[in-house]
């Protein structure tokens, strides 16, 4: 530490600490634009000039040195009039019109201008530069017309991220900020990281609006985060990936969930339809490298950090061990509670195990997630189907009850024909096949719906030797609610399609099904919760089957005796803030109180209401944990010449015409060099929230 004398005050600062650094820290602000707190110095605004004992001139407080014994002033006349020749040199290039930009009242331009006395009325003449705002980026707009020259940008490009695409330029008679070659953003090899937008003072470099209004910042910034229901830091575990640090990238997810390999094979990845990435060409393959991150941890470093509270006295029953159950059990258990899980069906799992398909999901996946929450220490008990709570709340005399017994319960429309022989529901029919019985199903098989449930149950039924699969659903291709690569995979496999089309009644014979009356359908909409569908008129026809599945919604099944109040749905009632339904001391999470959901947002559920129960039972809920390795990510990205052209990485399928003969695997996920290669596709948006945040003089 060095002491120095800045405006009479006698302050200390770090040996190598600019003057400029020395006086923020100790609260003495000096007015200042091109300089930034994780750039190097430059010295370009003029703002910050000083006078020192001893030096001639008035050097900029950026730029100088602290030393022992020096004796600064910042704060008279002639050096604000200095600062304020500097700032209406800036304004003599710069747009009057501040109201109208984006940055209004976040801009450090019009601060300074503020806190200088600068008024509109300049003393030197004021230049209209006609430069045309630029939109051909994807994610930035750059309005060169407000750009001051401090070069931040440049720097940051440059010096911070290394991508080396922002360059100080010749444009006539004057320098300006642009790409040396002339090319564009993506050709000059622009990573997209927005740390010129992070560091530009004014507006000149901003966000696109529509990505980033009405936004919080995180999730405006980083939107794979910010859509993860059960908010897995996405950007640190596909950093973890591409630095080749598997097993930190695999603690990174367990910090966030129990079961991080179900979801490598079966989420839905929201976090991937909000990507920025997919505004360049495609979305980042976040679910199959989260896949590759678990299956490549051999370390397993998560285990070391992971808590493990002591017994508490208090005993937790759950009802139901599919994803939500299985999700509260285990963060229960780990912090303190005696927790049994009670499941209806011969093995543990719900859903996962018996709604989807095996070629989807193998069991070994679940078998091998679930023993690792049962070495947490939760008990699981099969075949044991709950009729009423009183049993475990007064004869087994638990302290609290967690329901998450799904939706296990399929729906048929209520049309004509429905009850006839051949006529099935989804959830009974999957579940009927992960048991081993079937049943008897024909060569033309028809499923009315158009989600990944009608996917499973249609590319089901062609593996179980259907000659003949076709969905049809009421939506138009693109407003199907399946996901893309379900579509693209049942295709694959001969699925035959017929959207736009409604239902009037399954035909019989002999009470066997033998086709599905359908009609066109010109339009649909749903209003206030009614389905409202406009037919073509006389479009009536009808697909022959001898098979039909509904897959057309599920619901719960709850027993009466469990004595809970329900809504309006049949869901469990839950309180919106204490999550307890309307008998003290149960709980319900995932499917049972949210109607169908994704196996993320059953776990997402779950993480809230073991939180609450714990608090329950005297608590902090506070079910967090640090797994990873903390790591100070290195701003660095570097420079890549063909990066926004490069290519999503997918994961190799088996042939379709093999893949429809067994339940094997479908496919092997991403192997090591793709895996790698996909992950450095990530714009590592999170670096830019990293960045640190400039304060304005009235912080100081």
């Amino acid at each position: 530490m060095i002491k120095l004398n800045i405006d009479g005050r006698e302050i200390e600062a770090t040996l190598g600490a600019s003057v400029l650094t020395a006086a923020l820290d100790a609260g003495i602000y000096i007015p200042h634009l091109c300089d930034h707190p994780d750039l190097r110095p430059a010295g370009i605004c003029g703002l910050c000039v000083v006078e020192i004992d001893g030096v001639e001139g008035n050097p900029s407080s950026c730029e100088s040195l602290a030393a022992e014994g020096m004796t600064v002033r910042t704060t008279t006349k002639p050096l604000l009039e200095l600062r304020r020749a500097a700032m209406e040199t800036m304004l003599a290039d710069h747009p009057e019109e501040c109201t109208t930009c984006t940055k209004y009242l976040n801009c450090e331009l019009q601060s300074l201008k503020q806190y200088l006395g600068v008024s509109e009325h300049l003393s030197i003449e004021r230049r209209n530069r006609h430069i045309p705002v630029d939109l051909s980026h994807p994610l930035f707009v750059f309005d060169f017309a407000r750009c001051v020259k401090c070069m931040r940008c440049v720097r940051a490009c440059n010096e911070l991220r290394g991508a080396q695409v922002l360059k100080v330029v010749e444009d006539g008679e004057e320098k300006r900020v642009g790409i040396e070659t002339g090319e564009s953003w993506i050709e000059a090899g622009c990573r997209f990281c927005g740390a010129c937008v992070e560091v530009c003072p004014t507006g000149a470099i901003m966000d696109k609006p529509e990505l980033v209004q009405g936004k919080r910042r995180k999730e405006a910034l980083v939107p794979c985060r910010a859509n993860c229901p059960a908010e897995i830091d996405t950007a640190r575990y596909v950093r973890f990936i591409g630095d080749g640090k598997y097993a930190e990238s695999a603690a990174v997810i367990r910090e966030k969930v129990p079961l991080p390999l179900v979801l490598g094979y079966v989420c839905v990845h929201p976090c991937e339809g909000s990507c920025r990435r997919a505004l360049v060409n495609s979305p980042i393959s976040l679910r199959n490298l989260k896949r590759f991150a678990v299956e490549h941890d051999t370390r397993h470093i998560w285990k070391e950090k992971a808590r493990h509270e002591a017994p508490t006295g208090k005993r937790v029953a759950v009802v139901g061990s599919g994803p939500a159950g299985l999700t509260a059990a285990y963060y229960l258990a780990k912090l303190g509670h005696e927790v049994v899980v009670f499941e209806a069906l011969p093995e543990p799992g719900g859903m996962l195990r018996y709604g989807i398909p095996e070629y989807r999901l193998p069991r070994a996946v679940i078998d091998a997630e679930i023993d690792e929450i049962r070495n947490a220490g939760v008990d699981i008990r099969t075949s044991r189907k709950i009729e009423s709570l009183s049993v475990l709340i007064d004869d087994e005399e638990f302290d609290a009850v967690v329901v998450t017994t799904g939706a296990h319960k399929g729906s048929k429309l209520p049309i004509p024909g429905n009850n006839l022989r051949g006529v099935l529901d989804a959830v009974g029919f999957l579940r009927d096949v992960s048991l081993g019985t079937p049943g008897m199903i024909g060569n033309r098989v028809v499923v009315a719906g158009g989600g990944n449930v009608a996917f499973d149950c249609a590319r089901v039924a062609r593996r179980l030797g259907a000659e003949e699969v076709r969905i049809a659903c009421l939506e138009p291709r693109d407003k199907m609610l399946a996901s893309p690569e379900e579509i693209e995979e049942g295709i694959e496999e001969g699925i035959i399609l017929h959207t736009s089309h409604g239902f009037k009644q399954v035909m019989g014979d002999d009470g066997q099904a033998v086709g599905l009356e359908c009609l066109d359908v010109a339009s649909f909409s749903v209003d206030d919760g009614k389905l409202k569908v406009e037919y073509v008129p006389g479009s009536e026809h009808v697909i022959p089957a001898d098979t039909v599945i509904f897959a057309v919604g599920q619901r719960p099944e709850i027993p009466e005796d469990f004595d809970v109040e329900l809504t309006a749905r049949g869901l469990v009632e839950v309180d919106e803030y204490s999550l307890e339904t309307s008998i003290e001391g149960v709980f319900a999470a995932g499917d049972v109180v949210s109607g169908t959901a994704s196996v993320i947002q059953a776990i997402a559920s779950a993480r809230k209401t073991a939180s609450a129960v714990d608090k329950f039972l005297g608590g902090k809920g506070n079910i967090e944990e640090k797994l990873a390795p903390e790591s100070e990510w290195n701003p660095w990205i570097g420079k890549a010449g063909d990066f926004a052209s490069e290519q999503r990485h997918e994961p190799c399928l088996h042939n379709p015409e093999e893949r429809v003969t067994n339940f094997c695997l479908l496919d092997n996920g991403l192997d090591e060099e793709n895996a790698l290669a996909e992950a450095g596709r990530c714009l590592n948006c999170n670096l830019r929230l990293k960045i640190t945040p400039v304060k304005f003089w009235g912080s100081y």
